[in-house]
């Protein structure tokens, strides 16, 4: 054969390549409202800039006929390309072959990315949208799961990985994206369970479907499994590239610094007033979060699960930082079982990436109940607390109103190596309310009284002598637990000065194997 013909060879078997599994399964795939796999890298890295990998890997299988069933790149395209001129590695499932079955070559591809992208030190970005394993192939698909999910966890902390769910993620596919960082589904099209609606009916007996079992609303409100919703791909795509945006390439780097010509002094009035008088009423604390951070820009994670706590990226001078906030407009901000888990994820990630952590505290404790303890909330509290004591990061603390008892402590205290800790004014630092620790204190009295109206000029007078002691800042403030008590509006200049003073800091935790968290 001449080099001409072996040319012309090679541009035709790109082209075959590129068909997936043909014009008419593409057809399907776009009736169905989603992309191919090709599109959607096209949509999720900067133009032109895409490199494949294993584009003329086949299958090796030949047990039920499918020696006969060959496909160029075999369901996965894999390669590496830059998103606003930073280098990742990424693989998309293609559905238009096998369904996007994945087979032990399937796998190899894969892995090979997640090789490559622990060797460049980049994030790796994966596009599911599979049918699971590859059946007629047996163990060896299996094994090919289990290499994959290997690569996920040496990857884990050395380099952002991130996960989109486009369509089917069952059985044993589920956990790669588990393993990853971060997990983005779309409205309509994206589903993830370990058994689907036909076993758990044959099991349990319980019917339902595949979106009120594993759709994106069940997994972003209730299990807590991804991290954003997006309306469709091309949101999810977008979501990618604003996420890296925040993330550094890998955990020896920092993270990227953006220019800002948002005031660092610009002083935000209604900071002063947005605290209520009363105690007891809530308040957003995301406009708090809005007013101080550059350009009023948030993005949030795990929006619809646990919203007693947010948790999301933003920027203070150009510098990414990590946010997490009590939220009183949901259960008073109050820490549970998942809220505890959310938010210690989110710090973990951000020490693990050296993204410094900015913590807005204002909760009122645990969340009682038979319900929390039985459900382990103790150990899923100190998983908190263990994230913030673990972390090693600039950790910026602003206590807005309320730090009572355990959840102070847990709250990127100064005592779990918090580097600069402020108070705002109406601040309450203390064990427990004025209300429960008068009815503590001063029970025999109160047991004592015979009229309900001696009694509740007792308890006002008594709360208020307890309020001035011990519920301000300047109590915790005469210990060195405050470093300053600040001015509301002025919050975002303090807290880009303390983040610029802790710009070189270094600290480095004991030695170790590893950390056993409470899991």
């Amino acid at each position: 054969m001449s080099f001409e013909n072996k040319i012309k060879e090679l541009l035709e078997k790109r082209e075959l390549a590129k068909l997936g599994g043909g014009q008419k399964r593409i057809d399907s795939q776009h009736q169905k409202g989603k992309l191919t796999a090709r599109e959607r890298i096209d949509l999720l890295l900067d133009e032109g800039s895409f490199e494949e990998f294993g584009m003329f890997v086949t299958h090796r299988c030949t047990d039920f006929d499918l020696g006969e069933k060959q496909y160029l790149t075999d369901g996965v395209v894999t390669g590496y390309g830059t998103i606003d001129g930073r280098l990742v590695f990424v693989f998309a499932q293609d559905f238009t072959i096998f369904g996007g079955s994945l087979s032990l070559a399937y796998a190899e591809k894969i892995c090979k990315v997640m090789e490559k992208a622990m060797k460049s030190g980049a994030p790796v970005i994966g596009l599911n949208d599979s049918g699971g394993a590859r059946i007629q192939e047996g163990v060896n698909s299996l094994a090919g799961y289990a290499d994959i999910f290997q690569h996920n966890i040496l990857a884990s902390g050395v380099v952002p990985q991130i996960s989109a769910i486009f369509g089917p993620c069952a059985g044993g596919a589920v956990y790669s994206p588990a393993l990853t960082d971060f997990t983005i589904m779309t409205k309509e099209n994206s589903y993830m369970f370990v058994t689907g609606p036909k076993v758990v009916k044959t099991v349990t007996g319980e019917v339902i479907n595949e979106k009120e079992l594993g759709g994106a609303q069940a997994h972003g409100s209730k299990s807590g499994v991804t991290h954003f919703i997006a309306d469709d791909e091309q949101e999810g795509l977008l979501l990618i590239r604003k996420l890296l945006s925040f993330l550094p390439q890998n955990n020896l780097e920092d993270p990227p610094l953006d220019m800002c010509d948002d005031p660092v002094d610009r002083l935000e009035d209604e900071l002063n007033s947005i605290i209520p008088e009363s105690p007891n009423k809530p308040y957003n604390v995301k406009d708090v979060i809005y007013a101080v951070v550059d350009y009023n820009e948030f993005l949030e994670v795990q929006r619809d699960y646990a919203p007693n706590i947010v948790t999301g990226y933003a920027r203070f001078n150009g510098m990414p930082v990590g946010i997490v906030a009590n939220q009183p407009n949901y259960l008073a901000g109050v820490l549970d079982i998942n809220a505890s888990r959310k938010a210690a994820r989110f710090v973990r990630f951000c020490d693990a990436f050296n993204i410094p952590l900015v913590t807005l505290v204002d909760v009122p404790g645990f969340l009682p109940g038979s319900n929390q303890e039985h459900g382990a909330i103790i150990t899923h509290g100190a998983k908190l607390l263990f994230a913030y004591g673990e972390a090693t990061v600039p950790k910026v603390t602003i206590i807005l109103r309320k730090a009572y008892g355990g959840a102070y402590c847990v709250m990127s205290s100064k005592h779990l190596r918090g580097d600069i800790n402020y108070a705002w004014p109406m601040a309450e630092i203390a064990v427990i309310g004025p209300k429960g620790a008068i009815e503590i204190l001063k029970s025999k009295e109160l047991q004592a009284f015979k009229t309900e109206e001696e009694r509740e000029l007792f308890m006002q007078k008594h709360e208020q002598e307890y309020a001035d002691k011990f519920a301000t800042p300047y109590h915790a403030a005469k210990y060195g637990y405050i470093d300053d008590v600040i001015e509301p509006r002025n919050t975002r200049f303090r807290v880009i000065r303390a983040l610029q003073s802790l710009a070189t800091k270094k600290e480095v935790n004991p030695p170790k194997k590893h950390s056993n968290i409470p899991l």
